[in-house]
């Protein structure tokens, strides 16, 4: 992706509270059960940093975080970045109640060009990617009991 494209928009609706949305997006332990299973550790506090490495078709992607925002129980945003890779983008979660439910809004912006010729930086393969957390794996997390 680019500076230059729109940023990633993914919005989902929860049967599910704020509170349990929140819990999902930010404690390490749930987030390894719907998002990557290998992130070591996560806190929803500016500042806090994580690593981790993910592999697809043979490419290893080092992913680093870091916490920019953290509004319990609404708003958490972190720098994504990749070790070894050009690129850099704020990844951003907004939770709101919603009847009985809870709407996120997540918004994948990008700082600084990621590479064109490596297929996971493509817009079309965020947008996928994004679209697979959001509205299959972490809604069928969060209404798991339901």
């Amino acid at each position: 992706m680019r500076t230059g494209e729109a940023p990633i928009i993914v919005e989902q609706r929860f049967t599910a509270s704020v509170d349990a949305a929140w819990n999902a997006i930010t404690d390490a332990d749930e987030m390894r059960q719907w998002f990557f299973d290998n992130i070591p550790a996560f806190e929803p506090e500016v500042g806090f940093e994580t690593q981790f490495t993910v592999t697809n078709e043979g490419r290893v992607f080092p992913h680093r975080w870091k916490v920019i925002e953290a509004t319990p129980p609404e708003k958490i945003a972190y720098d994504w970045q990749y070790d070894d890779y050009a690129g850099d983008a704020v990844v951003t979660f907004e939770l709101s109640a919603e009847g009985d439910g809870t709407r996120l809004k997540l918004t994948y912006t990008v700082l600084e060009d990621f590479s064109d010729d490596i297929p996971e930086f493509e817009r079309e393969s965020g947008l996928a990617g994004w679209r697979y957390f959001i509205q299959e794996s972490l809604k069928a997390y969060v209404e798991r009991d339901l």
